[in-house]
């Protein structure tokens, strides 16, 4: 690591990120770095993952050196629960045994509903996790069956509701919208559901049909049809009404939260520049304006660790306009927008004509920041696209 990068370690937020690679099925959307045990086979396990793991983070802590403990930790896939309580807690204490976690660190764990249950909770509650993320995306069973997903369209709202029996503050259920055959009222009846499992937090994501998913094949094969841009809009604002009657309110423009502290303080470290590590196969990484990720397989990944070699695949030094561009990138979508101080001078009269447009608040801008409306956030991108 370049000693510019390292400098200012510790006065940004610190976060560890943990890819789990496995999954028991392959949902038809998702192209994230995931395998089932059909494409391991025998050249991978959760034990040999787990093993470079904990030989990764050790390098980690050799590499940054003073790191500070982690302010957050995000146990992602895949599908961490299927590593069980026990699992989940050897992940947990290979990070504090590499960095420590900070006094009231956030330590988040996304995870399967059918793959969970009340011992689950328990025990992940007792090991020091403090948050968790379930995989709900509809309610409606002809919706879950087009992205093949297999929980039952009941068990989300029933997991949520055992997390915070087992004393979890914050759980969060994911959304995905717009899928093919979805209807307005499909999406109000997956509303009620979040509403009725009593959670604090609520991610939503327009469906991305990814190249190379079965999805994208079926839909090019003409078996499904593309949701319409108008429908997507429709489709925010429905959620974005409903949850806001019930006293939740977006701090990022797919994200909302009754609380400030329900927040996810790891994704907001993502948004706001902060340093992390990501560990794990095909996860990335950024310190200091250093950008690097590992080699995609579990078998590679774990095979560089067992031969005492770094399992980064390649790495980037990102430039000020790098730098410059990615903030606006990826503030801008922050309730609070970003300063006016960020944007290049000769941004400033697209900065007002997208007032104009009705883009950007007024007396935000007039205060020195720019943030979206409501009519900017279902246009994000276009905001950026004039703001660079």
């Amino acid at each position: 690591m370049p000693g510019s990068a390292l400098s200012g370690l510790g006065q940004r937020p610190f976060g560890v990120y943990v890819h789990v690679p496995f999954c028991a099925t392959r949902c038809g959307y998702c192209d994230f770095n995931t395998y089932t045990p059909g494409e391991l086979g025998s050249s991978a396990s959760p034990a040999s993952w787990l093993d470079g793991l904990r030989a990764e983070l050790d390098l980690a802590a050799a590499v940054l050196g003073s790191a500070p403990p982690a302010d957050t930790v995000f146990v992602g896939g895949g599908t961490p629960s299927l590593l069980g309580a026990d699992g989940l807690t050897s992940v947990l204490d290979a990070v504090r045994g590499a960095f420590g976690l900070a006094p009231g660190a956030e330590v988040t764990t996304e995870s399967n509903p059918e793959s969970t249950s009340p011992e689950f909770f328990a025990g992940i509650r007792a090991a020091g996790y403090t948050r968790v993320s379930l995989g709900m995306q509809s309610a409606a069973p002809h919706v879950l069956a087009v992205l093949d997903r297999v929980h039952t369209p009941g068990r989300p709202g029933a997991a949520a509701r055992e997390a915070r029996t087992a004393g979890f503050e914050h759980v969060n259920l994911d959304l995905i919208y717009g899928t093919p055959g979805e209807t307005d009222d499909d999406l109000r009846a997956s509303l009620a559901a979040v509403l009725e499992a009593g959670v604090d937090h609520v991610s939503a994501y327009s469906l991305i049909v990814e190249d190379g998913t079965a999805l994208a094949r079926r839909v090019r094969r003409g078996e499904l049809p593309m949701t319409d841009d108008l429908v997507l809009a429709d489709r925010y604002e429905i959620i974005d009404a409903t949850l806001r009657a019930h006293g939740m309110h977006w701090y990022e423009v797919s994200n909302w939260a009754s609380t400030v502290d329900a927040r996810c303080r790891h994704n907001l470290g993502y948004w706001l520049g902060g340093d992390w590590w990501g560990a794990g196969p095909g996860a990335h990484s950024h310190v200091g304006g250093v950008r690097w990720w590992n080699v995609k397989h579990p078998a590679a990944y774990a095979k560089a660790l067992a031969e005492g070699r770094s399992p980064a695949a390649a790495r980037e030094l990102l430039s000020p306009e790098d730098h410059a561009l990615e903030r606006v990138l990826l503030e801008i979508r922050l309730v609070d927008g970003l300063p006016v101080s960020a944007l290049d001078p000769s941004a400033l009269p697209e900065a007002r004509a997208a007032v104009a447009d009705g883009l950007l608040d007024a007396g935000a801008l007039d205060a020195g920041r720019c943030v979206l409306t409501d009519r900017g956030r279902l246009l994000a991108d276009a905001v950026v696209r004039r703001l660079t």
